[in-house]
């Protein structure tokens, strides 16, 4: 364990495959020093999978708890409504100097319409002041107001981001664009890079979270942002293919 410090602001994932496990766990592989600040708790109820946000005093107390703690890199995940994101922005503002990773999670199934068009506005104030933004196809739709469906879409959509003052983005195809390979499109504000693996048949959770840490972790360690997302795309992909090794996959059809 090295004596750098790194922040997950991040949600509590019930069946630990995601959110603040996903985080911790890519930490203590690259080993670096996690710290947690809890956004939201989940569960299943008679409803479905539920998000629970954290209190916003409560949440206020956890930042607070922090801020004099010198952190090396800062990765955000769930924030699960305007009040905590807003509270998060303004812990981020105060550390712009250093590398952070926003992945702006916006589908939540008991979001509405106007919920989710509200937290889109509020992740935008966070672009100027993060490393690199990791949205997934339909995060990224929801951000751009466009429709995905190509390759040429994807460079598109990370243009806009850019142009909407993100300084770096990756965009998770994941397997919708094929389903032999998983492609991802990098961009920096100048070039492009396509990143793909071969997709692989497993029910996993929690590779979109794992993804950012480690991309988090890799800039903590000195990588450059796009040196960042290839070992961080080669490490979630060995994570999956290895998975069996180390527990028992399930698949819940509410996640």
């Amino acid at each position: 364990m090295t004596n750098k410090y790194i922040l997950a602001i991040s949600g509590n994932d019930i069946f630990s495959g995601g959110g603040l496990y996903a985080d911790l766990a890519t930490y203590t592989t690259n080993h670096l020093h996690g710290f947690l600040a809890v956004t939201c708790l989940t569960a299943l109820t008679d409803k479905g999978f539920e998000v629970f946000a954290t209190d916003d005093e409560v949440f206020d107390h956890q930042l607070n708890s922090l801020k004099d703690v010198p952190f090396s890199g800062i990765k955000l995940g769930l924030l699960p409504n305007v009040r905590l994101a807003d509270k998060a922005l303004e812990f981020v503002k105060e550390h712009k100097e250093i590398p952070i990773v926003l992945d702006p999670v916006l589908v939540c199934k008991e979001k509405h319409d106007v919920e989710v068009s509200a937290l889109r506005d509020e992740l935008l104030k966070f672009f100027p002041y993060v490393t690199i933004i990791t949205p997934n196809l339909v995060e990224a739709e929801l951000l751009t107001q466009m429709t995905i469906k190509t390759l040429d879409d994807m460079k598109v959509a990370a243009k806009r981001l850019v142009n909407l003052g993100a300084k770096h983005v990756v965009i998770k195809g994941g397997n919708r664009l094929s389903k032999e390979q998983a492609i991802d499109v990098f961009y920096d504000g100048k070039n492009y890079e396509v990143f793909e693996t071969a997709v692989l048949d497993t029910n996993n959770i929690g590779a979109g979270c794992t993804f950012a840490s480690s991309i988090a972790s890799q800039l903590v360690l000195g990588k450059s942002a796009k040196e960042a997302v290839a070992v961080s795309k080669e490490f979630v992909y060995q994570a999956i293919r290895h998975s069996d090794k180390y527990g028992v996959k399930q698949n819940y059809d509410e996640k």
